[in-house]
């Protein structure tokens, strides 16, 4: 690539660093790892056509993601040819498109142990009379890692562990800040109670959210069909509902916001592909976090009253998520 193409480096959770170059006067952008060229791209006001591209699916996932954290605006990439992988669009004039929006659907290097194949279905029935799939045990450690290039720091879910997180989490819970909304502030003991019923629980997911691997978030998870909210809306066999709360003070801002609810959302909807819904039910008096989920395009239909409090119904569509892909 000529000496004036702007270089910048980009990095994988895996340690691959990728060169990128863009050249904007050809205009012309230029993948590289290990100074092997993965994917060459011209661009002009109506393509984004492809001049040369890896045979290697995941190397050229990865370049592509490159590609499109790059420039954000553009919503596909245009291959010539044939045999181009199975998750491209292929067309009758022997070229393919990979789109944006496909590829970050793909679980890639964002999942470090992503399933082979999603968990089958086998319907149960569980003590409360309600019926929905039987779920997969539960992960361990690390689940989810990413670079974000919007805050220049790494975004990462790890699964909760009650020895090293229990008193992080009880001075998070009896923050003021944290108490008015939760309701959950108590004694180390209540918290460890607390934290045991939820690992037994089948439903629900605890997660540690970490950014430059700093904990500074609590996220649950969890299967909708199986959760007092489902009698409120027409839940669905592979929704997924989240709660979350920031506890460190020097992370919250709606910049930070924006990229972990993005990766915890990505990762929801990464974990099983049949998942096409994310729910939440904030407090319906917490125009922040409503504000926030608006931002990430939750939409809200409607307000509704748990027995404990008044809560807004906010859902996210699997493609309106993915649609934008605000996946920096």
């Amino acid at each position: 690539m000529p000496g004036n193409a702007r270089h910048t480096a980009m990095l994988l959770p895996t340690g691959q660093q990728l060169d990128v170059f863009d050249q904007e006067l050809a205009p012309q952008w230029r993948c590289q790892s290990n100074d092997q060229d993965l994917l060459t791209v011209e661009l002009d006001d109506t393509t984004t056509r492809v001049l040369q591209s890896t045979d290697d699916p995941a190397q050229l996932c990865r370049a592509a993601w490159a590609f499109f954290v790059s420039r954000p605006t553009v919503t596909a990439l245009e291959f010539s040819g044939d045999g181009h992988p199975g998750f491209m669009v292929q067309r009758d004039n022997d070229s393919a498109v990979l789109e944006r929006d496909m590829l970050w659907q793909l679980t890639g290097d964002w999942l470090p142990k992503a399933a082979a194949f999603p968990y089958p279905v086998s319907m149960v029935m569980d003590d409360s009379g309600r019926r929905h799939p039987r779920r997969p045990a539960k992960p361990s450690g690390e689940v989810y890692r990413r670079f974000d290039t919007g805050i220049q720091a790494w975004v990462s879910l790890r699964v909760l562990d009650i020895e090293e997180d229990l008193e992080r989490f009880m001075r998070w819970q009896n923050s003021q800040r944290v108490a008015a909304f939760w309701e959950q502030s108590g004694t180390l003991e209540a918290h460890r109670a607390y934290l045991e019923s939820q690992a037994r629980d089948p439903r629900v997911l605890n997660l540690i959210g970490c950014i430059d691997d700093d904990p500074f978030a609590y996220f649950e998870a969890y299967w909708a069909k199986e959760d007092r909210i489902a009698p409120y809306y027409d839940a669905q066999d592979f929704d997924r509902g989240i709660h979350m709360l920031v506890g460190e003070e020097h992370h919250r801002g709606p910049h930070k916001v924006k990229a972990w609810l993005n990766a915890l959302c990505h990762y929801l909807f990464l974990d099983d592909c049949r998942t096409t819904r994310i729910v939440s039910e904030p407090r319906a008096d917490n125009d922040r976090m409503i504000q926030h989920l608006q931002a990430r395009r939750f939409a809200k239909p409607k307000e509704f009253d748990f027995p404990h409090k008044r809560a807004a119904l906010m859902v996210l569509q699997r493609d309106a998520f993915f649609e934008r892909c605000e996946l920096s």
